[in-house]
């Protein structure tokens, strides 16, 4: 019997990575059961949203949990993305993921940072705040999503590009319905800030995603 070599392209470090997003999203539901409950049917009920909106906010324990889980995995769903709708000729397995990481991670922070900041300045830090936790609750639900496309990008291996579309499709389609919901709260506070409401969404919800396209471009 001869021996088959067999060249297999390691994974173990995409494993460490989600076991470790994993984690934090154990922490979440074992130390706040009651509120994870809630959390895990957002897109279908705003309950979530109306009980935690206007206390404890963005900076407990649970929010934190959810948001590094929710990191950990956009950035390794992009890092996936790339290789998945785009045929690249430098392999950048597995460098790039920690640049992508700290990318995602100091964009996230400042804008949070920007936004309070914001809100300080025009006196409506706690209308801000509101606003802050209902995009950045629904952006973490989708990073859900991105946790299952991860899995199976990972190690389900067989036609990867319907589960690229597939999450994509998931994930705008949350985060447009928080938006949608947001909007229809906020109306009078939008309009009276309308100018700057704009220039807030040109510079920190449309130009991140037109960075990223162009880098999966590359």
């Amino acid at each position: 019997m001869e021996p088959i070599l067999r060249t297999a392209q390691t994974s173990d470090w995409i494993t460490i990575v989600l076991l470790l997003s994993l984690l934090f999203l154990v922490l979440a539901k074992g130390l706040f059961y009651g509120r994870f409950m809630n959390f895990i049917i957002l897109p279908f009920n705003n309950k979530y949203i109306f009980m935690y909106n206007k206390k404890e906010k963005l900076f407990n324990w649970f929010h934190i949990f959810f948001t590094i889980f929710q990191i950990i995995n956009f950035a390794l769903f992009v890092f996936f993305a790339r290789d998945v709708l785009f045929s690249t000729e430098v392999n950048p397995y597995p460098l790039m993921y920690p640049v992508l990481l700290g990318c995602i991670t100091i964009f996230v922070i400042l804008k949070i940072a920007v936004q309070l900041a914001n809100g300080f300045i025009f006196g409506s830090s706690k209308i801000i705040s509101q606003l802050i936790f209902k995009k950045l609750s629904y952006l973490n639900y989708s990073g859900i999503i991105m946790f299952i496309a991860n899995m199976l990008l990972a190690y389900v291996l067989k036609d990867p590009k319907p589960v690229v579309f597939i999450a994509i499709f998931l994930i705008l389609l949350i985060n447009v319905a928080g938006w949608i919901t947001m909007l229809r709260n906020h109306q009078k506070f939008i309009t009276n800030y309308f100018f700057y409401f704009i220039l807030y969404l040109c510079a920190l919800e449309i130009s991140p995603f037109i960075i990223i396209g162009s880098y999966l471009k590359q």
